[in-house]
């Protein structure tokens, strides 16, 4: 149970209209103090907007966003207690690193000594301790990225608010990143808002996440729970890989049988299913190898060895089933491509949603 001194932000039948248009649809979610929340969701669904109205440079066109208890409305942004990290960093090019972390302490009239003292502190939280008198353009990718994170911390604001600012950066250095803003987070104890249309990135950060599709907030929770308990199709597909199947469910004591144009498969589901129209998620990483006839049965026209997983793309037997995405973890690749091979589903693996 959250009580009301644990909510930092609320948003509350918040709806955002462009004319014609409408980006944000009465959505309700809250964040809590000292969590890193993510909001993801896919280009164009309405979550950089979302960050915006939080951040004061949106007005909602209905609801309303409270910080701390406090209605936003009318409030500049220079005025909330919040601070931005922008995809495009911004950093000013004719300024030092010291001096561009300092930059919101002096314009807020904190004095010299203080400025000096605070820009050293973050400078060594975000491990660039003795680089206040270099330039931006000397350093590397990641350590801009550190720097923009230290000028937006330096002012310890309430939330802090970060705009897909990992999107430029290649997969290592963001992989990198990712660990460095769960340590900063977590030395903090700063309340953290992050936009991002990487689930990956999102899942790896989050202590809670809300995904976000064409408006609208699909589902609010910890990314195991989103990952492993989907309420919905989207979710389901979006948030990681995933295999979806469409047909008439037939429910009989554990097992649940699924029939398919052209064929059936039979599992054990992670929760009891009506008979009816189903559409089944089953995740690659949730099949095994079958001793004899299983669920799922076809050739290898794919095989990707990634190290640690082997990952398939199955061409069914049945006519009706599009290509199945198989992960076998471990070193050993146990199937060839061009070979046929028959699958099995972990019991309680699949998740059914109903029509």
């Amino acid at each position: 149970m959250v009580g009301d001194n644990d909510v930092l932000i609320d948003l509350h039948g918040i709806r955002k209209e462009y004319d014609e248009v409408t980006a944000v649809k009465n959505i309700d979610f809250t964040i809590r103090r000292g969590e890193f929340f993510s909001l993801v969701g896919p280009s164009g669904c309405g979550k950089t907007t979302t960050l915006r109205m939080i951040s004061g440079f949106e007005t909602p066109t209905a609801g309303t966003v409270s910080l701390n208890g406090e209605n936003m409305a009318g409030v500049p942004p220079n005025a909330r207690d919040t601070n931005l990290v922008f995809q495009h960093l911004s950093l000013f090019p004719h300024m030092t690193v010291g001096e561009n972390v300092a930059y919101g302490l002096k314009k807020s009239g904190v004095d010299s000594a203080t400025r000096e003292r605070k820009v050293s502190e973050y400078l060594e939280l975000v491990d660039l301790g003795g680089y206040e008198d270099r330039r931006p353009d000397e350093l590397s990718g990641g350590q801009q990225q550190r720097v923009a994170l230290a000028r937006a911390l330096v002012n310890e604001p309430s939330v802090l608010l970060f705009d897909e600012p990992l999107s430029s950066l290649d997969r290592k250095l963001r992989k990198q990143m990712q660990v460095e803003l769960r340590k900063i987070h977590e030395k903090t104890q700063g309340s953290f808002f992050y936009v991002t249309h990487d689930q990956e990135v999102a899942m790896t950060l989050s202590d809670r996440m809300a995904v976000m599709n064409d408006g609208r907030i699909e589902q609010v929770g910890k990314p195991e729970d989103i990952y492993r308990d989907p309420n919905s199709p989207f979710v389901a597909d979006f948030i990681g890989d995933t295999n979806l199947f469409e047909g008439e469910a037939r429910a009989e004591n554990d097992t649940t049988t699924v029939d398919i144009d052209g064929g059936t498969f039979s599992f054990v589901a992670a929760e009891e299913v009506r008979d009816g129209s189903v559409t089944v998620s089953i995740r690659p990483e949730e099949f095994v190898l079958a001793n004899g006839s299983g669920s799922v049965e076809g050739q290898i026209v794919e095989r990707y060895f990634q190290g640690d997983q082997t990952n398939y793309i199955v061409d069914p037997d049945s006519e009706s089933l599009s290509d199945v995405r198989v992960v076998m973890q471990g070193r050993e690749s146990p199937v060839s491509r061009g070979e046929r091979a028959s699958f099995d589903v972990r019991d309680g693996a699949p998740v059914v949603f109903e029509a």
